[in-house]
């Protein structure tokens, strides 16, 4: 397969590495209340060890020697540079599969699952079941160039169909995602259709537009009732980013504590709902992922809020439901709970759905081997 766009290897500059060892070295600890453990945000003890392990531990250089083991591009799509890794799947026709991250996350959500998508046989699987992974990063994440101006799903829906079937040239493809992944892989099979044999989703990427004569059944007026809780309760961040990123991005730019505290959080509420206890991740993952977004900064990934809510990028009107054929796994601590199979099936053409007893908005690294086993069930008839 040739590839396109220009090679790719990360090699952070030693001055950013000294310059934050700087930063983590004068932290300034704020007050919090003996009893407040995860309510009010990032626990007080939990950051100070994992400030603790960053400050003496962690390796970001053999983070970098990981990614550096795959394949890597900067692709210029409409003067977009996305970052993509490649892994060429083993067998003779492996699937393209293009997997999307969202917020907080980065491409490291997928980072153990590239090997047994491309190489199944590998890992006591099936090589028919072989994907060509494609794991590009949201325009502003990663090592993908921040957009001139706030970038919204809708667009980079456009930019992901072009970067699969003009730049990598591929005839047939797939997508995977959650978070905004769920949302760009929604769009794209809405907009952009040609070349898309099917969509796996572990979220939904977006609500229909409801008018008067919109019936609900009993079970999807309480999910709605339920979402509408939890957004309540967890979704003051969405409305920061998407109204006043720019105020925000001061101090998660200045401060690597900042930044660590604005996104650990998410990591233990979207994972353990009202659980007290600590995120359920290694924590050299954690400063790995927190690593992408100090390294290249914040607010560019945060701009995609503010462009999602001025286009009203996740509302989906009754003449964009989805044709491509799509599968679900779902998960039940993820920050949108799963819908019953009947609210979806309003906005897609769902073939295959699953709720796991486990798992959150992070089921790549949550649910792992789950979630690669449902990838290969869905798209075995696809291929």
């Amino acid at each position: 397969m040739q590839l396109p766009g220009k090679a790719f290897r990360v090699n952070t500059d030693e001055a950013v590495l000294t310059d934050l060892a700087r930063r983590l070295a004068q932290v300034r600890w704020p007050q919090t209340p003996t009893s407040a453990g995860w309510r009010q945000g990032s626990a007080l003890p939990y950051m100070q060890d994992l400030v603790e392990h960053w400050r003496n531990d962690f390796n970001w250089r053999a983070w970098e020697a990981r990614i550096n083991r795959y394949e890597q591009r900067l692709v210029d799509v409409d003067g977009q540079i996305i970052h993509v890794l490649v892994e060429q799947g083993s067998g003779d026709d492996p699937l393209p599969l293009m997997l999307t991250h969202g917020w907080p996350g980065s491409f490291l959500e997928f980072i153990d699952l590239i090997e047994p998508l491309a190489h199944p046989e590998r890992f006591g699987g099936r090589v028919e079941d072989a994907f060509t992974v494609v794991l590009p990063s949201l325009p502003g994440y990663g090592f993908s160039s921040a957009p001139l101006e706030p970038l919204g799903p809708r667009a980079i829906a456009s930019l992901w169909s072009k970067l699969a079937t003009e730049h990598f040239g591929f005839k047939r493809y797939a997508i995977q995602g959650g978070d905004w992944g769920a949302v760009v892989g929604g769009l794209l099979a809405r907009l952009h259709p040609q070349n898309l044999v099917a969509a796996h989703l572990n979220m939904l990427g977006g609500l229909p537009v409801l008018g008067a004569d919109s019936a609900l059944t009993q079970e999807e007026g309480a999910w709605l009732a339920r979402l509408g809780a939890l957004q309540q309760e967890e979704g003051a961040y969405q409305q920061v980013q998407a109204t006043k990123p720019q105020s925000l991005a001061y101090g998660l730019t200045d401060s690597p504590i900042g930044l660590a505290g604005w996104i650990v959080d998410k990591f233990q509420a979207w994972t353990l709902g009202a659980n007290e206890s600590v995120p359920p991740f290694d924590r050299d993952w954690m400063l790995a992922n927190l690593m992408l977004y100090w390294i290249n900064g914040i607010n560019g990934a945060n701009w995609l809020y503010q462009a999602a809510r001025s286009g009203g990028d996740t509302r989906i009107a009754a003449h964009e439901c989805n044709t491509v054929p799509t599968g679900f796994a779902l998960f039940p601590h993820d920050l949108i709970p799963p819908p019953p199979r009947s609210f979806l099936e309003r906005i897609f053409d769902v073939r295959h759905y699953r709720v796991y007893e486990s798992g959150g908005h992070f089921p790549a690294l949550e649910q792992g081997t789950a979630l690669v086993a449902d990838i290969r069930e869905f798209f075995r008839a696809f291929r």
